[in-house]
């Protein structure tokens, strides 16, 4: 049965998005039925990207739903190894095959870091490192603007960029991200940065919404979960919420799209009932949580030096 959840946030282009979103990142086997549940149960922004190698399967479970293509917002990511400008429209071009469309309604650069051209997803040379190249971002960004004013992709954006990198972005470009998605949740809160978009007309979508929920950030399980943290259950108390409700709709509540991620249909109806709204208190009580703690940082394997200027930067 769908929910009644339907905020939607404006992007620079004029489009709505969502904002609650499907994030289809991880169990590849998964994501047909996910996105099949997803869909059931009302969600209408779909997140994928080239690396997680979902997007056949959410192509898939799109078609099979029966539910128009324009009532779907759909978002893929460029990755690293087709950051060469020349590479760019074919990159987009084999995501949107797989997607079974002939647009995507948002396409982000999914990292400022540019791997070695072509080939392999994880190009590594025989030492197992990654193989990177000197590509220029603002390069590859002026590549997907052309792909923005073909209409393969109704609005272009990044992912994972620093506050240098991206107000270099906007220097050197003509385009304004519609949107940056980046890892924020209660315990990343990022309030200057945060600010700064509001200030560029960019929309932020919150990856890893729920924190540390997810098994992959296994340094952080020892601290116990984000959407246990006591301040959140007590919200949560007040609204008869989950920790992991009252959690997306503090995103919400800052005006930001949240895309949290499940294979379960239980947890799916769930995360979809986080769209409900906090009372200013309650925001403001949770905002006082951050604990500038950042768990996704691949710098090193990735020859990258991310978040520079950012809180939670990991030494």
């Amino acid at each position: 049965m769908a929910s009644t959840a339907n905020t939607q946030f404006k992007l620079n282009t004029g489009a709505s998005i969502p904002a609650i979103g499907f994030g289809t990142w991880q169990d590849k086997e998964a994501q047909e039925p996910a996105v099949t549940a997803a869909l059931k149960c009302g969600y209408r922004h779909i997140d994928t990207a080239r690396i997680y190698g979902t997007e056949p399967a959410v192509g898939a479970a799109i078609k099979k739903s029966g539910v128009p293509r324009e009532q779907i917002f759909l978002v893929t990511k460029l990755w690293n190894n087709s950051h060469d400008p020349e590479t760019v429209e074919a990159a987009i071009d084999a995501s949107l095959k797989d997607l079974g469309t002939d647009y995507v309604d948002l396409y982000l650069m999914h990292w400022p870091s540019p791997f070695k051209t072509g080939g392999a997803l994880i190009p590594k040379d025989s030492n197992g490192k990654i193989e990177t190249t000197k590509t220029d971002y603002v390069d590859t960004y002026k590549a997907m603007e052309k792909i923005f004013k073909s209409g393969k992709a109704k609005a272009i954006g990044v992912s994972n960029f620093s506050k240098a990198e991206l107000e270099r972005l906007i220097k050197e470009t003509s385009v304004v991200p519609a949107a940056h998605q980046v890892e924020m949740h209660p315990y990343l809160q990022q309030h200057d940065f945060a600010a700064f978009h509001k200030e560029k007309g960019i929309h932020m979508t919150q990856y890893s919404p729920l924190g540390n929920q997810n098994t992959i950030y296994s340094a952080a399980q020892e601290m116990g979960k984000l959407i246990d943290d006591p301040t959140i259950v007590e919200v949560g108390k007040k609204y008869s919420k989950s920790g992991a409700q009252v959690t997306l709709a503090w995103g919400i509540a800052h005006g930001r799209s949240v895309i949290p991620k499940s294979k379960t249909e239980s947890r799916i109806q769930a995360n979809f009932e986080g769209d409900f709204k906090l009372q200013e208190e309650d925001v403001k009580k949770i905002d006082g949580i951050d604990k500038k703690m950042r768990f996704n940082d691949p710098s090193e394997s990735f020859g990258w030096n991310f978040y520079a200027d950012l809180d939670g930067k990991q030494s």
